[in-house]
């Protein structure tokens, strides 16, 4: 390498393998978090450094000198805060990372002695943390007590760089399979078994909620099924039956229970009106009460006044039970004439 200065030799030794490549180094992030840009570099052999985001500078730097201090232009004012350079070397920390940061990021190093500045590219990637991916059951199916169907593993907002892997558990075995979609088969023996999602990107990672196989192809247990049918079917019949003829006895002992209060009432009023009856008595009076309806009293003059005294014998006989004789004594009457 005659001619080539030993400076750009030492500089180009100082940046990895990458630099002569011309690969850029993958570097990635979160939301809301930081990357750092690393860049090991003798600051002696060094004029300025500019690091640059697509194509538009992001910072320039003049390193520090014997008579100067290190000097560094943020071209953004909004990128002031996030941009720092820590251990007062040259490497670019980027903090509070957005989806709008990833992109090519590239420093390139400028020398007095050199031609062309040599250049470093950086592919920075930033990523969110995955929240619960969910599953979706296919169409299921049935055949001879063995349930077929597919799950498939999906994230909802459709994630980047996300690699989906599935466990399936069961009491003997846990085993593993690659990509979103589960193919699966199972009979009614291993209806314990569970299957998990798990999603997972260059920062994080999350699983599913378990799906059980028991729930997938209702049915799946074969010839088993209907005799549990018809078990619960005929243990609500002999329910259903001894509670109607519970219902039935009730009615029947109520019904009972009415009709004697009935009859002990009725006798109870039949010998009431047997003691309330008066007896006929032979000397009872007989009694006829003549009404004088809107008649008015005249005044008395005594002078035409009569006034008549009658005797009622003790014992009157009805006028047909009496003999008619000519013999029988007529009643006195008194008259006093005033």
């Amino acid at each position: 390498m005659l001619g080539v200065p030993a400076c750009f030799i030492f500089l180009l030794c100082q940046l990895a393998g990458p630099a002569a490549s011309g690969i850029p180094k993958k570097v990635v992030g979160a939301i809301g978090g930081s990357v750092i840009f690393p860049l090991n570099l003798s600051v002696n052999l060094v004029d300025s450094i500019i690091w640059v985001f697509n194509s538009a500078t992001l910072v320039t730097i003049q390193p520090k000198t014997a008579d100067k201090n290190a000097l560094i232009i943020v071209t953004q004012k909004r990128n002031t805060e996030r941009v720092n350079f820590p251990h007062e070397g040259y490497s670019l920390k980027l903090s509070r990372l957005t989806k709008n940061d990833s992109g090519v990021y590239r420093v390139e190093i400028y020398n007095s002695t050199l031609q062309d500045p040599l250049t470093q590219e950086y592919e920075l990637h930033v990523y969110e943390y995955l929240s619960k991916p969910k599953v979706i059951i296919g169409l299921q199916e049935n055949k001879n007590g063995t349930c077929v169907t597919n799950l498939t593993c999906s994230m909802e907002h459709g994630e980047e760089d996300v690699t989906y892997s599935w466990k399936s558990l069961d009491q003997a075995t846990n085993e593993s399979h690659r990509g979103s979609i589960l193919p699966i088969s199972w009979r009614w023996e291993k209806s314990d078994m569970t299957f998990i999602c798990m999603a997972s990107n260059p920062i994080s990672s999350n699983s599913s909620n378990p799906i059980f196989a028991q729930n997938l192809c209702e049915g799946a247990a074969g010839g088993q099924t209907p005799y549990v049918i018809l078990y619960v079917l005929l243990s609500f019949f002999l329910l259903c039956s001894l509670t109607l003829v519970l219902i039935i006895l009730i009615i029947r002992r109520e019904r009972k229970k009415v009709s004697e209060i009935i009859e002990e009432k009725k006798e109870l009023d039949t010998h009431q009106e047997t003691l309330h009856f008066p007896p006929i008595s032979e000397e009872m009076p007989e009694y006829d009460t003549i009404s004088n309806f809107n008649s008015v009293i005249p005044e008395e003059n005594p002078a035409n006044t009569i006034y008549s005294t009658v005797h009622i014998p003790p014992k009157v006989t009805e006028p047909h039970s009496l003999p008619m004789s000519s013999d029988t004594p007529r009643s006195c009457t008194d008259n006093n004439v005033i």
